[in-house]
């Protein structure tokens, strides 16, 4: 898929597998937090939508008000975090270049845990971005 032209149609139609759609309050703001702290590739990035791929995988972004006749919405809180009890495992980004991204750009994150080993054999850290999702980039400790 050409992700720079693709229609939504066609995009939709696509797509298979697993997929991962986040619902955001401000598309272009997330779309920039996920390009400048963990190198995503952003396509077609509007108020609305935007394409984001990673390590030869793909996510959507959508804006809440684009899911206006879809359920989910009611269950979003106003303010305050929404990713409770979900991690975004970025298996190819290294957590202290990520804490250090994050810290240095204007992006309105907290970092909950800095880069830390971890007795399961990965380095992590979890940055929470300003609509309260779980980012969690690692690395392995040693490499076989």
């Amino acid at each position: 898929m050409d992700y720079d032209t693709i229609n939504a149609a066609d995009f939709g139609a696509g797509l298979s597998g697993l997929g991962l759609n986040i619902l955001v309050r401000d598309v272009l703001a997330t779309t920039a937090f996920l390009r400048d702290v963990f190198g995503m590739q952003a396509f077609q990035p509007s108020a609305d939508f935007a394409i984001m791929s990673y390590g030869g995988q793909v996510l959507q972004l959508h804006a809440d008000d684009t899911y206006h006749s879809h359920p989910l919405p009611s269950l979003l809180p106003e303010a305050g975090p929404r990713g409770g009890g979900i991690e975004l495992r970025l298996y190819n980004s290294d957590p202290d270049e990520a804490v250090a991204a994050a810290t240095a750009h204007p992006h309105a994150v907290t970092i909950l845990q800095g880069a830390t080993d971890k007795p399961h054999g990965l380095r992590e850290a979890v940055i929470l971005c300003e609509n309260g999702y779980a980012w969690v980039p690692s690395r392995p400790l040693h490499t076989a």
